[in-house]
């Protein structure tokens, strides 16, 4: 995983507005409506290669495929796993804490509790079968690239066993067991990526965001064993792959909102730092999180380990200045070291925002991140 030796790198955390027509395809595909699977799938290799020009034309370091090929971060892994279907979700999977108190926001905003629900819930047993999809998007993201401007890295992203693991389960003794097979099933996406010589991001905004899910509100103490337990399973899942192949990203949830319920990062930042990755990838622009900056100065960031503070948020429409980017990536660079901050977007841009406004908030995170550079190299140039 490539440093920022003499200029702050720059990413994304995965989900990147689709073409038009793909987006329409994976929408039905999701809603589970009439589609024709022939046309997304001969759609999806040409879109992976007009997101990676795209990236490439606005001058991102370490890019992807914006996950073309999935309908979204999570729900993608229900066609690589064996052992879930697709239930009515339970009341907790929707009353989020936040919700209850912010009850006519969220009413009138649409992102309340949605009438029949559904979610994915194991009613046997766990085994990996999306081999010929993961080669599949290795292949075109690798394809994609050839005729761009070289990216420093590429990268796919993979759920982890947590996050998607909140569905019911209805087949394992334990919770632990439970998470450990959905570990174990991963554990062949995960290296497949790797091995294909790419950056791994596993995404688990669960983590942190499933403290807002359960009612009542736990103790702080029940929380950080409901979480270390699954630490340990994405651990067991990643267990024998390269700690400087592997990113690992949080967020608060991709919704806007109050989030007033939000755990504090501070709370659960030694559990993020038990992961074995050599990048931790941390929601930082949002302003219920922005001050987060300053757990740094009390934890130290492991040795030879790298910060990706997100910089711009998709929980507004407004595009942050550059300059405003600079700020926050000075900040964290004067707490962790320059050479150890990439810049990176709170949480995957696709689908929630504007595609217009996303590709400019891109843009001003990668000017930004140029005028960070100037202030923090200016003195060796």
């Amino acid at each position: 995983m490539q440093r920022s030796t003499h200029r702050i790198l720059t990413t994304h955390a995965g989900s990147l507005p689709r073409p038009a027509d793909l987006a329409d395809l994976n929408a039905a595909k999701m809603r589970g409506d009439a589609y024709d699977d022939r046309a997304r799938s001969a759609r999806i290799p040409d879109a992976v290669i007009e997101v990676a020009r795209h990236q490439s034309e606005i001058g991102l370091d370490v890019i992807n495929d914006g996950e073309c090929s999935k309908t979204n971060f999570l729900a993608y892994a229900e066609d690589r796993l064996s052992g879930f279907e697709r239930a009515e979700a339970r009341e907790g999977f929707f009353a989020r804490r936040d919700w209850r108190n912010f009850e006519s926001f969220y009413r009138d905003s649409n992102w309340g509790r949605r009438p029949g629900g559904t979610q994915a819930v194991c009613t046997g047993p766990i085994a990996y079968r999306g081999h010929g999809q993961v080669k599949t998007d290795i292949h075109n993201l690798q394809s994609a690239v050839v005729n761009v401007e070289p990216p420093a890295e590429l990268f796919l992203t993979a759920i982890a066993p947590g996050t998607f693991g909140r569905g019911q389960n209805q087949y394992y003794a334990t919770d632990e067991e439970f998470l450990f097979a959905i570990g174990d099933a991963m554990r062949v996406e995960y290296r497949a990526i790797v091995e294909a010589g790419l950056l791994l991001q596993i995404d688990d905004p669960g983590l942190p965001d499933t403290w807002d899910m359960l009612n009542p509100e736990p103790s702080l103490e029940e929380y950080r064993r409901f979480a270390r337990i699954r630490v340990d399973a994405l651990n067991h899942g990643l267990a024998g792959l390269p700690e400087d192949h592997i990113r690992y990203h949080i967020c608060w949830g991709s919704w806007p909102g109050p989030h007033m319920t939000d755990i504090p990062l501070r709370d659960i930042v030694d559990l993020v730092l038990q992961v074995r990755a050599g990048a931790y990838y941390v929601e930082a622009a949002n302003p219920r999180h922005e001050h987060e900056w300053r757990v740094w100065q009390d934890v130290r960031l492991p040795e030879g380990k790298l910060l990706i503070p997100g910089v711009v948020t998709h929980k507004t429409p407004v595009v942050e200045h550059p300059e405003v980017v600079a700020d926050r990536l000075v900040r964290y660079a004067e707490v962790v070291g320059r050479e150890n901050v990439i810049a990176g977007t709170d949480c995957g841009v696709g689908g929630r925002i504007d595609a217009q406004v996303a590709w400019a908030k891109l843009q001003a995170m990668v000017e930004g991140a140029a005028v960070a550079s100037h202030r923090l190299w200016a003195s060796s140039r």
